[in-house]
């Protein structure tokens, strides 16, 4: 169940980057829930790849090179829905990085306010 929440909650981040973002997107809803489930396989197969890769950069910079793995880890999402036929577009790394800002700071708040501490 926690899974499918987890599905739900990258869904309405994304359509909440689509719907504010000029330069993403989207389909219809079903689009949208596919690419969800395609944004959480890329976020949990490449993205700690990535930033283990990426981490002297991430600690010279604070954390903030994080907002550039987040950016590149949506341009990925999008690039292998697009190869698996869903409507997905992202047009450039400005709307892929102010597209992430929106899809973390949206996913972190549903997570907090729907998922439970005990849940974990």
């Amino acid at each position: 169940m926690k899974i499918v929440l987890r599905v739900l909650i990258n869904a309405a981040a994304l359509w909440a980057a689509a719907s504010f973002v000029p330069g993403i997107h989207a389909g219809g809803i079903g689009s949208i829930l596919a690419l969800a489930l395609v944004f959480g396989l890329v976020n949990a197969f490449v993205r700690p790849f990535l930033k283990l890769v990426s981490c002297p950069i991430i600690l010279l910079t604070l954390g903030l090179f994080t907002l550039v793995v987040n950016a590149l880890m949506l341009m990925l999402a999008a690039w292998l829905g697009r190869g698996l036929g869903i409507e997905f577009t992202v047009d450039g790394f400005v709307p892929a990085f102010l597209g992430a800002l929106i899809i973390s700071v949206v996913s972190t708040l549903l997570s907090w306010i729907l998922i439970s501490k005990s849940d974990g």
